[in-house]
């Protein structure tokens, strides 16, 4: 008797119907399972796409690791903690970081930003280099800078211009403003050329620019061993551990953040994004599923007699429901396989030719995780049980009476 109801339930799903909208009604139901399965996996896999797009640059801009002081705008860095740092296990490279605001001014234009002086370990930590769109990337040796897209705009400034110099002025540290004569007591300023202006996204792009950590220490006066900050390339799965170990080289006088903590932000935005589209089109798929409800009770109603029949000759009605409820899931369980399989297919697809475009040149960013799939399995099947169990809730004994 165990497996007659899903005996029964198979027949049910497979024989023709004595009424012809009993039939259809099946088939519709599958047919919207299997949209409501295609629309959800295909949305999902769309916006882990764009999640992915979006975090592309902000990842190659941003470290594993960044180091920064608790309080003030620097600390030191000198050689006993670079030699301290590099022993820990798991980091790679670590390169630093010389920044604060200047005043940049060019032709009739200015405008304040934020200098970043880099070393040559930085780009083997974060590969910014390889951001730049139009010229090149700094020489150390010469004075060069690299503006953001949204600076450059701004100073309606182009790269390469070696006739209209840039001139940076950061402000002396202890200078006193009030009694100054000229602007040369105040202000240490520099003249330098755009080699090259980078795109990342619009928040960066508006914030930085990049020169030689020299430049960087000259106009803001620091000594050799002070740095804004550290980033870090690590090859360590445990950041937390790593993290603490850093903390303890410097005494706890500084903070240390992974990549996730420095866009913290932006991660907590595209997960809430992501979470109430995920409710939002199951919700949808919801109404879709529930088609499952009506198919059953009308397949009750027509297999009213031979229900009858089964309940006299001794079937309990516990089984009879649960004839109803394989069906529904039979029901499910095909149209959540043709929608994937469709889905999966318009996915790679997208993902190979590119066929729906956001530019002329930009296919739709799509992405295929295991995560979507089973999530999308995981929801479509918990909905159809719930349909399922409603409509063999139908079976009742006055019914079969």
């Amino acid at each position: 008797m165990g497996r007659l109801p899903y005996f029964i339930a198979k027949r049910y799903l497979l024989a023709k119907h004595s009424r012809h909208a009993v039939g259809l009604l099946s088939r519709i139901a599958i047919g919207a399972v299997a949209v409501a399965t295609f629309s959800l996996f295909l949305v999902l896999s769309g916006f882990t796409g764009l999640k992915d797009y979006a975090l592309a640059f902000t990842n190659i801009f941003d470290s594993d690791l960044i180091i920064s002081p608790v309080s003030g705008k620097s600390f030191i860095y000198d050689d006993a903690g670079q030699k301290a740092l590099q022993g820990l296990t798991g980091i790679q490279v670590v390169g630093r970081v010389v920044e604060d605001k200047v005043f940049l001014r060019y032709k009739n234009q200015a405008r304040v930003a934020t200098l970043r002086g880099i070393d040559s370990a930085y780009t083997g930590v974060t590969p910014v280099d390889t951001l730049v769109y139009t010229g090149n990337w700094f020489s150390p040796e010469r004075p060069e800078v690299v503006l953001g897209y949204s600076v450059a705009a701004d100073l309606a400034l182009a790269a390469r211009d070696f006739s209209n110099l840039i001139q940076i002025s950061a402000p002396i540290p202890g200078s006193n403003i009030m009694a100054a004569t000229s602007p040369d007591q105040v202000f240490r300023s520099e003249q330098v050329v755009a080699s090259g202006i980078y795109e990342v996204n619009d928040q960066v792009n508006d914030r930085f620019v990049f020169c030689s950590i020299e430049t960087a220490r000259y106009l803001f006066g620091w000594e050799r061993n002070q740095v804004s900050s550290l980033v870090i390339k690590t090859a360590s799965n445990d950041l937390e551990a790593l993290k603490a170990q850093i903390s303890s080289v410097f005494d706890d006088k500084v903070r240390v953040k992974t990549r996730v903590e420095q866009n913290a932000a932006l991660y907590r935005m595209l997960n809430s994004e992501n979470l109430f589209t995920y409710l939002f089109i199951s919700l949808i798929a919801a109404i879709a599923v529930f088609n499952l409800t009506g198919t059953l009770i009308m397949l009750v109603l027509e297999k009213k007699n031979n229900l009858r029949t089964l309940f006299t000759l001794g079937q309990p009605l516990a089984d009879i429901k649960r004839t109803f409820f394989a069906s529904g899931l039979m029901m499910c369980g095909a149209g959540l396989a043709l929608g994937l399989i469709l889905g999966v297919l318009v996915v790679l697809g997208q993902s190979t030719f590119g066929w729906v475009l956001i530019t002329e040149t930009l296919p739709y960013p799509v992405t295929l995780t295991w995560g979507n799939f089973f999530l999308v399995a995981g929801t479509i099947l918990g909905l159809g049980m719930l349909a399922s169990l409603l409509g063999a809730q139908r079976v009742t004994r006055r019914l079969l009476d």
